[in-house]
Formats: structure tokens, C-alpha cells, sequence
């Protein structure tokens, strides 16, 4: 896949893009409860673009662990609103942070162009909604749930495990009659993973380019980077964020999410630079 259409909007991915994270929750891990009024939110959307995002990642719910789950209404009570008011403004793609099928249908009626599921389309009716709402969709590896997910994660082989997992949701996708050609996948960093199967997982990374898909990738300021860098805390971790974005690309990402826009630009700029030199 080399370009990704996301309704009306496309982006070009013969080069590494930034989705930029805007969460619209009071509990997220790092900013939860900043971007909650809807005129907050849009300023930092326009902000993000301005700094380089080529996509907006907008989630409703938090998924770190333990967070409590949130009801459909609720959500998309946070959602819906911000959705449409940055549709109104900036001509980018939206993506919604989703695995509730009413939440998709909703945000896509809104103007989102992509869904990003933490759930890879296991949730009840988000394969028949993929399928009918003809959007990309980001398939995300997790074992358990966010609420138990970091509990005790076990792996005979993160790698080869992640990837079983991912074919398997991809073959899913299809016989539910959603074309490969609209899959994205992410290995899911710090959802139900170690340390030591986060840092594996990240080296190793590019065992993942054989499933022929897109990655995306999301470590921004997880604390996986806070636990190497002596417990650094969540406003401390951009530089250990800024390295795995570069290990990634390296390793064969398309997308890197993250909450640090103008930095990661850059850093992805110059590794492509660097990469696609002749």
C-alpha cells in the first residue's frame, strides 16, 4: 500500500507519517483531561497539523492499564463533537481510537476517515461495521484487556506470537469481506507486554514487514521508555520516545503515533533522509 485513503483525505505513505494523538478523556496516562472542552481540542488539532501531523488520532476511551471501561453514549458524547469541529476546519485525515461498532459508524458519519482498534474488529459487530463503513482500519495486537492486561503477560515467543495473532485477524478481515487493502497493523506496545517483550519486540520489528501491510507504531511516552530511563516520568520520556521512533522506522513502520508532533517530524524526516539517499 502506498497511499491510504481515508475518505476524502489521502496520505501518501512512500515516506513515514506522524499520527498525531488527541485524546479527548480525563484519564488517559499522559494527557488525560487536557484536551476534554471541545475548543481545547480543536485549538490543539490545528496546533498538531501545524507541527507536521498527517493524521489525528482521536479516542474517546482510555486504554491504559486498569482504566475503566466507558459506556457508548459517554463516548461518543467526547468523540462526536470533536470530530466534526476539526472535519469544519483542517483538510486531514481523522482517525477514531475505537473498538465499539457504534462508535465507529458515528465517527465515521462524522467525518472520520480510519479506525484504530485496540481490539483488531473483536469486539461485538466491528467487523460487520468495518465492513460497511469502507474505511481503513488499524489492526492492534493486545493480550487480554486493558484492564488486565499487564497483569501477568506471557509469550513462548512475543514475536512469532504477535505475528500469528495479526494473520489471523487479517484472514478474519477478509473472510468478513474487508479487502486487505485496507488493513494497517500495529504490534501493540505495552499492551500486555513486558519490558523485556517490548524491547525484543521493537528490535526484532521487522520480522512483521512480511505480512506485507503497513505498521503503525505507538511507544510515545509509554512507560516502557520511562522504566529503561531510571523511572523517568511521563514528561521526561520525549528523547527515549524520539530513539524508538527511529529503531521503528528503521525496522519498517509506515505511521508513528505520538503525542510529541514537531520532534518526531523531524526525527522521521531525517531517518528517511538518511535511508533513501542514493
Amino acid at each position: 500500500m502506498t497511499e491510504l485513503v481515508c475518505g476524502v483525505q489521502s496520505v501518501d505513505l512512500n515516506r513515514p507519517r506522524v499520527m498525531g494523538i488527541l485524546n479527548v478523556t480525563p484519564d488517559s496516562f499522559s494527557d488525560g483531561g487536557r484536551f476534554i472542552s471541545h475548543d481545547v481540542a480543536l485549538k490543539r488539532a490545528l496546533a498538531m497539523v501545524a507541527e507536521g501531523a498527517d493524521i489525528l488520532d482521536i479516542g474517546g476511551e482510555s486504554t491504559r492499564p486498569g482504566a475503566p471501561a466507558v459506556g457508548v453514549q459517554q463516548e461518543l458524547d467526547r468523540v462526536i463533537p470533536v470530530i466534526q469541529s476539526i472535519v469544519s476546519e483542517l483538510p486531514v485525515p481523522i482517525s477514531v481510537d475505537t473498538n465499539k461498532a457504534a462508535v465507529m459508524r458515528e465517527a465515521v458519519a462524522a467525518g472520520a476517515g480510519l479506525i484504530n482498534d485496540v481490539m483488531a474488529l473483536q469486539g461485538e459487530g466491528a467487523l460487520a461495521a468495518a465492513k460497511e463503513l469502507n474505511v481503513p482500519v488499524c489492526l492492534m495486537h493486545m493480550q487480554g484487556s486493558p484492564r488486565t492486561m499487564q497483569q501477568n503477560p506471557q509469550y513462548s515467543d512475543v514475536v512469532a506470537d504477535v505475528k500469528v495473532f495479526l494473520s489471523d485477524r487479517i484472514q478474519a478481515c477478509i473472510r468478513a469481506g474487508i479487502p486487505r487493502e485496507r488493513l494497517l497493523l500495529d504490534p501493540g506496545f505495552g499492551f500486555g507486554k513486558t519490558l523485556a517483550h517490548n524491547l525484543i519486540l521493537l528490535r526484532q520489528m521487522d520480522q512483521l514487514k512480511s505480512l506485507n501491510l503497513p505498521l503503525l507504531v505507538g511507544i510515545s511516552r509509554k512507560s516502557m521508555i520511562g522504566t529503561v530511563l531510571d523511572d523517568a516520568p511521563v514528561d521526561q520520556r520525549l528523547y527515549g520516545g524520539l530513539a524508538c521512533a527511529v529503531l521503528a522506522i528503521e525496522r519498517g513502520a509506515a505511521i508513528i503515533r505520538t503525542h510529541d508532533i514537531k520532534p518526531t517530524a523531524d526525527v522521521i524526516r531525517m531517518t528517511h533522509a538518511v535511508m533513501t539517499v542514493d
